[in-house]
Formats: C-alpha cells, structure tokens, sequence
C-alpha cells in the first residue's frame, strides 16, 4: 500500500499550480516527508498527467536491457536520475541509483538478480513427526 494515495497527490499538485503555496509549504501542510517528493508529483503531473500520477499497484520488472539503456541514457546525456526515470515513465528515481550501484559493483549480471528468497529445494518435506 502506497505512503500517499492517489487522490492527495493529485490534491497536492492543483494546489501547487494554484500557485499560492510552494512545494515547501504545501509538504508542510499536508505532512509531506519532503518538498522534493510534491516537486517530483507535479513534474510526473505535467508529463503524463493523472494517469502518471496514480499507483499502478504492482512494482515492475525491467529487464536487463531495459536498465542498461537507461544507464547508457544517463552516461550519454548526462541527465539526473530525477530526470531519467520521468523521460522513462519510473516510478521512482530511488531505483536507477540502485541499478547504478549494482552494475559497478558486479557489471550487468548484477542487474539480472532477482530479490527476495531464492526458490524452495525439491526435497520432500519430512512428514513424520515424533511426539
């Protein structure tokens, strides 16, 4: 479940474009964590518009080639992670530093690894319980 619900962050961005409140003041007034996170909502809001903004309700998955080419995007232009993950439709700007660190660490295997636990072996369980 979402920190803020759709409705807030469309809330949060007109009232921004009202123009009465900066980004400062209208995180404060709605017990926003940071100005920066009503900055992103409103640039998100003004690229894609509504539809941008709302949750989608599942984390994707991008493959590896997907984050090799925004990778080589952000070295090629020199553009923020900000900047990148809006022109690339991401959620969150949080997840190319991620890639990022993961492929200078390991290169693109990294990029490849999926998270959470691993599978469970093929081995039975033991059924047979001693009392």
């Amino acid at each position: 479940m979402p920190k803020y619900n759709d409705e807030l962050k469309i809330k949060v961005v007109k009232e921004y474009q009202e123009g009465i409140l900066g980004f400062r003041r209208l995180a404060k007034k709605h017990h926003i964590k940071s100005k920066s996170l009503v900055e992103r909502w409103v640039k998100i809001y003004e690229k894609f518009g509504e539809e941008g903004i709302k949750s989608n309700g599942h984390k994707g998955t991008y493959s590896v080639q997907f984050k090799l080419d925004v990778l080589s995007f952000i070295k090629r232009t020199g553009t923020s992670e900000t900047q990148t993950a809006l022109h690339f439709g991401l959620d969150s700007p949080t997840l190319i530093a991620s890639w990022k660190k993961s492929f200078r660490e390991d290169k693109a295997e990294a990029l490849d690894r999926t998270r959470g636990r691993g599978t469970m072996s093929d081995r039975p369980k033991n059924k047979t319980r001693k009392i």
